[in-house]
């Protein structure tokens, strides 16, 4: 077996895929075979923290398109990233592997604040950690909360689990001559426009020196096998 190739780690996980096919909502199945992805991973000797998104059960664009002013909205969005971050660490302990929630804005009776020290400690002790509720300011992707994120702790990568296996010219599910890029740079990225993150995600890593790499969860094993280096997928990075 391979060994990891790197020891610490952001992995962005979508809040849409934790619907499964439901489309909205936490989809059980889903979330305990994602929850087995991870601890694989922390099996492996690597400091795993993930971002989730909270598209699942709300998104602050939307919501603001239909009255709500933005500000409001995006945070209804970070409040929907703790249920999911709840939703997976419970999964993972029901697993018998430790896991942490932290969240960007105070919530004491329902996870501790977000710090460097915190997740330092967390992550040495051997727990998963999940950070929820995206940078705790409005505006901001979960995109851009995992590059932030991981710049904060010193993470090696940032790990973009999609439902496509890298990044595209265009849609593959709609262009069949969309062609798939084996690696990118942070400005190609940028300059191309492909939508797998926003730009300002990109930017950030271009800045911190954060590869990225954007792979597909479709497959049970696949963190692992990106962790590996036997993966499949797009690395943009320098």
């Amino acid at each position: 077996m391979a060994e990891p190739i790197y020891r610490r780690v952001v992995i962005k996980l979508s809040g849409e895929y934790l619907a499964g096919s439901h489309g909205f909502g936490i989809d059980q199945p889903t979330v305990d075979r994602i929850a087995d992805d991870l601890i694989a991973a922390r099996k492996l000797g690597i400091e795993v923290a993930v971002v989730i998104g909270g598209g699942n059960i709300v998104r602050g664009v939307e919501v603001s398109s239909r009255g709500v002013s933005r500000p409001t909205g995006d945070t209804m969005g970070m409040l929907a990233t703790m249920m999911n971050c709840l939703a997976l660490e419970a999964a993972i302990e029901r697993k018998g592997t430790p896991a942490r929630t932290l969240s960007a804005f105070v919530m004491p009776e329902i996870s501790e604040l977000f710090t460097r020290s915190a997740t330092h400690k967390y992550l040495a002790e051997g727990r998963i950690v999940l950070l929820g509720g995206g940078t705790g300011n409005p505006f901001f992707t979960t995109d851009t909360t995992a590059v932030l994120r991981a710049a904060e702790i010193g993470a090696q990568a940032v790990l973009k689990a999609t439902n496509v296996d890298g990044v595209y010219s265009a849609d593959p599910k709609k262009d069949p001559k969309a062609k798939r890029f084996d690696r990118l740079t942070h400005s190609q990225a940028i300059e191309g426009g492909y939508k797998v993150m926003d730009a300002t995600a990109f930017a950030l890593a271009r800045e911190t020196s954060l590869p990225i790499i954007v792979f597909s969860i479709a497959e049970p094993g696949s963190i692992g096998a990106i962790l590996r280096g036997t993966g499949h997928g797009t690395v943009v990075a320098g």
